[in-house]
């Protein structure tokens, strides 16, 4: 692939320090041109916090020093992912210096071209565009706020340029020592144009304007009047483009883009832990470990049937062999493929399967969980927005006889398209099904935030139970912290009050809520099952009209918590269910040993 590039970075009209760093390397010959391919970075450094230009800077040196010092043994994906992750914990360890008082971030915009390939990788709002015969389209997803409100329809395109909200990230470059990275692939054509850009450029420019420059004047030529125009309209960021005209593509035999063994597993093999790179049942590609837990393993795999990306979940070994685990692994499943709907998670059926494990489709996103971490508490017509969606999601598997017991902002996903997913049906009930768990509680210990009263004395319950999970998560929304949320952590307290006593009203945590939403989240919140919404869809016509509903002064109403050290029988009960918790773990490794056998 021959390549025309060229840059520009400048502080803009407004401010003397420039935040935004970019980088572009290429080999020098043919041969290591076709082994390695070329690389383009752009970072801007997070404002809010320490050393915006430090953490950019770093960030693409880093980048690029990895990507010259590796040799072509990896695909451009697996490239990039070794890219951000290095990136990522240099930004964050120089962050954590000074006893973490110097926590810096910074978004990162990487493309590899290779071949005919062009990899996209990003973190934060810094955008990646291909403009091809003068049409425009973004490889990158923003990981902003106002980019989650777009694609939900809650706000245009004009004002979220303007919002307040604009410079809000969902994701960026060290602020954890992990990261998660959104990576698009497409073929390259002779005369593509690939524009890399900060949002101080984009935010001033359209996307037309970008794609009318970049294709009538050279590379230089055009950041040069694209920074300008920025500047001609006011914007009072820093300006940063890159823009990299494709001029020849190689044509490649036999294959296309990286050469890429789509090695099917030997039979004997189909035991062992699945690497990236191999293919599971002749069927699924591997590219990608997305995520381990305690039990299983999700990957990121190319469907070969179909061709789509698809999610697969897959237990660890020595938990395939127990019947138990097996049993709830195999009901999962089952529950899934029980749903059509847009915003539950898509299971796929599988007949024939060399070992246990869950096909989904792949979504591109992140979770209301870590959405709620950068903006709290949420615009209030945002979050009943949501919480309608999620309504929406409810009726229809209550409608199919299936409680999902665990409801909670970590099993809510906002894809990157503007729809929600409904995840992890694990300790799901369904209405004719069998008993999944050991005891009613067991399964959402850890989480106790979300758990209706009834799970907390260890009841199944049943669709009001799923409605007081998303009266606990609208309240979080839109009040900023989860209803029984205080400086004691210890679950139990946290877990005794919801049984005890009721919420602190949302409006004294944050008075900006309307008195409707706060009548609506408390209905869903009644500790009394009877008292609350009888469905789903019910509360959903709430949710989407919330100035008809009538105000009954359930705030006025509520009970302050009793301490859970008092009582005799309150205190019994929390030690009676402690002992059965250490006894049921003693059990399990009893039978773990015995299944092991002497060693």
């Amino acid at each position: 692939m021959e390549l025309i590039y060229a840059e520009l970075s400048s502080p803009g009209p407004v401010r003397e320090n420039n935040e935004d760093f970019v980088g572009f390397w290429q080999p020098a010959t043919v041969e290591e041109k076709r082994s390695r391919g070329a690389v383009a970075a752009l970072a801007d450094g997070v404002g809010g916090m320490n050393h915006g230009e430090v953490a950019s800077r770093l960030a693409v040196e880093t980048s690029l020093s990895l990507f010259r010092e590796t040799g072509g043994d990896f695909t451009s994906q697996q490239l990039l992912n070794k890219m951000f992750s290095s990136a990522n914990l240099a930004v964050f360890e120089r962050g954590m210096g000074n006893h973490g008082r110097d926590r810096m971030g910074t978004t990162l915009c990487l493309v590899v071209l290779k071949n005919d390939e062009i990899v996209v990788g990003n973190v934060g709002d810094s955008r990646v565009y291909l403009v091809r015969k003068g049409e425009i389209r973004q490889l990158s997803t923003d990981h902003s706020y106002v980019g989650m409100q777009q694609k939900f329809g809650l706000i245009s395109e004009l004002d979220a340029k303007t919002s307040e909200h604009r410079s809000v990230l969902t994701r960026c470059v060290g602020q954890e020592p992990g990261i998660r990275v959104d990576v698009e692939q497409t073929n390259a054509f002779k005369g593509d144009r690939i524009v890399l850009c900060s949002d101080g450029l984009y935010a001033h420019v359209a996307d037309s304007e970008i794609a009318d420059i970049v294709s009538r004047f050279s590379p230089a030529q055009a950041c040069r009047q694209l920074v300008a125009l920025a500047e001609n309209r006011g914007t009072d960021d820093n300006l940063s483009i890159q823009v990299l005209h494709i001029a020849e593509v190689e044509k490649i035999s036999y294959y296309r883009g990286l050469p890429v063994y789509h090695e099917p597993v030997a039979e004997e093999n189909a035991g062992y832990e699945i690497q990236p790179g191999k293919t599971l049942d002749d069927r699924f590609f591997v590219t990608e470990t997305i995520s381990r837990s305690g039990m299983a393993t999700i990957y990121k795999a190319t469907d070969l049937q179909t061709k789509n990306e698809v999610a697969l979940k897959v237990p660890f070994m020595e938990f395939e062999s127990d019947p138990g685990f097996y049993s709830r692994f195999e009901r999962e499943e089952e529950i899934g493929l029980m749903f059509d709907h847009p915003y539950i998670l898509k299971f796929y059926p599988v007949e024939h399967k060399s070992r246990p494990y869950i096909v989904t489709e792949y979504l591109r996103g992140y979770t209301l969980a870590h959405l709620l971490n950068s903006v709290r508490p949420m615009p209030e017509k945002d979050a009943i927005k949501l919480a309608s969606r999620i309504c929406s999601a409810l009726a229809h598997m209550h409608e199919h006889g299936v409680i999902h017991r665990d409801l909670k902002p970590q099993n809510i996903m906002i894809c990157s398209d503007g729809t929600i997913r409904i995840l992890d049906f694990g300790i799901a009930k369904s209405a004719e099904g069998r008993r999944l768990t050991f005891a009613g509680f067991t399964p959402a210990v850890g989480t106790p935030d979300y758990m209706a009263p009834e799970q907390v004395k260890g009841k199944r319950g049943d669709e009001r139970t799923d409605i007081y999970s998303l009266g606990a998560i609208l309240y979080e929304m839109v009040a900023g912290a989860p209803p029984y949320a205080s400086e004691n952590e210890n679950m139990f307290v946290i877990m005794n009050a919801r049984v005890t006593g009721d919420p602190q009203a949302p409006r004294k945590r944050n008075p900006k809520v309307s008195p409707q939403v706060e009548e609506i989240v408390l209905h869903a919140m009644e500790r009394d099952p009877r008292k609350r919404y009888h469905s789903a869809a019910a509360m959903k016509v709430d949710l989407d009209a919330p100035e008809d509903v009538p105000l009954t002064g359930r705030c006025d109403r509520l009970q302050k918590p009793s301490p859970w050290k008092q009582g005799g029988k309150g205190k019994a009960l929390w030690i009676a269910l402690g002992v059965a918790a250490a006894l049921l773990i003693l059990a399990l490794l009893i039978l773990l040993m015995m299944k092991r056998g002497p060693t």
